[in-house]
C-alpha cells in the first residue's frame, strides 16, 4: 500500500527561516479566525433579515463547518500536488470568491445564496487549514509541536476577537443607522473588504519564500510503517471524535451568544451591546492560547486539557442554572478554557504517526465538521425548549473531551526523533 508524504521536519535549520515562516503562516490563522467568528454576527442578522427559527439560522454553521468534511480530502491532494505556497495562494483566492458571493446574495435577498457563499468561503478556509497547521506544527520538534500550534492559534484568536468588533461595527452599526433589518444589504461592504484583504495577502504570498518541508516517503520509510493503517491508530481515532465535539461546542456556544445575551433575564442587550460582548469570548480563548503556548512546554499537554474541560462543564452549568451578569460572564469565560483544546487534541492524535501524518491531518481536519452538526442540534434543543437550556449540548460534548484527555495521558508518547 502506497503510503502519503508526510511531515517531519524543515529542511534548513536556520532559526530566521523558521520565524519568518511561522509569522507568515500566522497571518493565515489570523485570517480563518476573523472570518469564522463573524458569522456569530451573520446569524442572528440573517435570522432576523429572513425571520428564521434557529434551526433554520444554524445552516450558516451547517454551510461553512460542513465544507470542512467535504473539501479537505481534496485540499490534501491539491497540496501533494501543487505544494503548500500555491495551496496557501488557491485558499486565499477562494475565499475571495465566497465574500464576493456576498454581495449578489443581498441583491437577491435569498438566503440559498448566502449559504452558497459561505460554502465556498470556508472552502478556501479548509485549504488554509491543511496546510497551515502540520506545517507550524513541523516548524521545530515534536516535542514542542503543541506549544507552537497554541501560539499560531492565539493568533487565531486573535482574528476571533476583532472579528465580532468589525461585524457588529459595520453590520448592527448599519442597522442600527437605517433603523431596518428587513434586507441583507448591510453585509455587502464588510464582505467586500475581507475580499480585497485577502487578494491582497494572495498576492504577497506569491513572492514569499518559505522554508522546505522534508518529507517521508514510503520507499524511506520502515516496513512497519509501511504496513500500518491509519484506521488501526486509535489514539488518532478518537481524537478525530474529539476535534469534532470540540469544535461543535466553540461553534455552538458562539453561535448562541447574541441572542442568549438578549434574552430578557441574562442581560437584556440590544444586538449592537450582544454583538460587542462576544469579541470577550473569543478574547477569553485568545489570553488562554497565550497561556497554554507557556505552561504545554512544562505541564503534560493531555493535564492541560482535562483540567480545561472540567472547568468549560462547569461554567456552562453555572450559565445554565443562573441568570444576569452571572450567567453572561460565566458562559463568556469558557472561551478561555476552550483555548487550548484544539492544537493540543491535534498534536496528541498525530503524535508518532510518521508517514501517517499527512492523513491523520486532513482526517482531523474532517472532524471540524462537528462545528457544522452540533450547532443544528443545539438549533433545535432551542426552538423545542429555550436557548439558556440548549448550552446542555456543548456541555455534553466536554464530558468526551475529558475522556479523551485522560486516555492520551496514559498513552506513551512515540516521538520519533528531533525534528
Amino acid at each position: 500500500m502506497a503510503v502519503q508524504p508526510a511531515i517531519s521536519s524543515v529542511a534548513n535549520n536556520d532559526n530566521e527561516q523558521y520565524h519568518f515562516a511561522f509569522g507568515a503562516m500566522t497571518t493565515l490563522f489570523f485570517i480563518w479566525g476573523f472570518i469564522t467568528a463573524l458569522n456569530d454576527i451573520l446569524i442572528p442578522y440573517l435570522k432576523a433579515a429572513f425571520d428564521l427559527n434557529y434551526t433554520q439560522a444554524m445552516l450558516v454553521q451547517f454551510c461553512f463547518f460542513g465544507a470542512y468534511f467535504i473539501i479537505s480530502p481534496v485540499a490534501g491532494k491539491l497540496i501533494s500536488k501543487i505544494g503548500y505556497l500555491k495551496g496557501i495562494i488557491t485558499g486565499l483566492l477562494t475565499i475571495a470568491t465566497g465574500c464576493g458571493i456576498f454581495y449578489p446574495a443581498a441583491d437577491i435577498g435569498a438566503y440559498w445564496v448566502f449559504l452558497t457563499g459561505l460554502f465556498v468561503l470556508a472552502s478556501g478556509i479548509t485549504i488554509l487549514q491543511v496546510s497551515a497547521n502540520p506545517y507550524v506544527a513541523s516548524l521545530g520538534k515534536e516535542a514542542t509541536a503543541a506549544s507552537r500550534l497554541n501560539l499560531a492559534q492565539a493568533i487565531n484568536s486573535l482574528g476571533h476577537t476583532a472579528g465580532p468588533i468589525f461585524g457588529s461595527a459595520l453590520i448592527f452599526g448599519a442597522v442600527a443607522t437605517t433603523a431596518s433589518s428587513t434586507d441583507a444589504s448591510a453585509v455587502k461592504l464588510p464582505y467586500l473588504l475581507i475580499a480585497g484583504a485577502t487578494i491582497l495577502v494572495a498576492v504577497a504570498f506569491k513572492f514569499l519564500h518559505l522554508p522546505t518541508i522534508k518529507r517521508i516517503s514510503a520507499e524511506h520509510a520502515e516496513p512497519a510503517d509501511v504496513n500500518r493503517s491509519i484506521w488501526q491508530e486509535k489514539s488518532l481515532l478518537l481524537g478525530v471524535l474529539a476535534i469534532f465535539l470540540y469544535v461543535g461546542a466553540e461553534v455552538s456556544i458562539g453561535s448562541f451568544l447574541v441572542n442568549y445575551f438578549m434574552q430578557s433575564n441574562i442581560a437584556a442587550m440590544s444586538e449592537k451591546q450582544a454583538g460587542d460582548m462576544v469579541a470577550y469570548y473569543w478574547g477569553a480563548a485568545m489570553v488562554g492560547r497565550f497561556v497554554g503556548a507557556y505552561l504545554t512546554r512544562f505541564i503534560l499537554p493531555s493535564y492541560i486539557l482535562a483540567f480545561n474541560g472540567v472547568v468549560a462543564m462547569a461554567l456552562l452549568a453555572i450559565s445554565m442554572s443562573s441568570t444576569g451578569n452571572v450567567a453572561m460572564y460565566s458562559i463568556l469565560a469558557v472561551g478561555f478554557f476552550n483555548s487550548i483544546m484544539f492544537p493540543t487534541i491535534f498534536t496528541l492524535a498525530i503524535r508518532g504517526l510518521g508517514p501517517l501524518t499527512s492523513k491523520g491531518s486532513g482526517l482531523l481536519c474532517q472532524g471540524i465538521v462537528g462545528g457544522a452538526i452540533l450547532p443544528l442540534i443545539q438549533g433545535y434543543v432551542a426552538d423545542v425548549s429555550s436557548v439558556q437550556s440548549s448550552f446542555i449540548v456543548p456541555a455534553l460534548a466536554y464530558i468526551y473531551i475529558l475522556f479523551y484527555a485522560l486516555y492520551s495521558a496514559k498513552q506513551s508518547p512515540r516521538v520519533g526523533g528531533a525534528a
